[in-house]
């Protein structure tokens, strides 16, 4: 199996300088967990919202917020953005992905075509699903396998 089976195709991208006040709206509003970070199209980072959490002041939003709470709001992107992820092609294996996942303990992993376009994107929770899903199969297959075999 290649990760572009398993891969999401609807990537949301944000630049060096939007704030994490974007990123914070984008998150909120679409469930997503990674932002890849884009100038001229090509990938040069990612921001999670494990990364967003670790940026922002735990008081934002709260009745003992201060101005400096919500100034981390206004933050760069690059400024707390992973640089240089860790990519795969489309067509690269399904093992290379859960190999990159334990070699270098990411979240998600950018699928990029040839000139470093992103044009997916992979998380464990991805490759878990997938596994899960062959093993239900497997499990499925024997079930019928061992049903028959009582039958005959």
């Amino acid at each position: 199996m290649k990760v572009e089976d398993l891969m999401t195709k609807r990537i949301v991208t944000v630049g060096f300088d939007d704030t994490l006040g974007t990123v914070r709206e984008i998150f909120e509003e679409t469930g997503i967990h990674h932002l890849l970070v884009v100038e001229g199209r090509e990938l040069q980072g990612v921001v999670s919202d494990r990364d967003l959490l670790r940026a922002l002041s735990p008081f934002v939003d709260s009745v003992v917020e201060t101005h400096r709470d919500k100034s981390t709001l206004s933050k760069r992107v690059h400024q707390i953005m992973s640089r240089a992820p860790k990519t795969l092609r489309p067509d690269a294996g399904l093992a290379e992905a859960v190999q990159l996942f334990l070699d270098h303990k990411v979240s998600c992993i950018p699928i990029v075509d040839s000139e470093f376009r992103p044009v997916g994107i992979v998380s464990w929770r991805d490759v878990m699903k997938t596994y899960a899903d062959m093993l239900n199969a497997t499990d499925a297959t024997d079930t019928a396998v061992l049903a028959d075999a009582a039958q005959a």
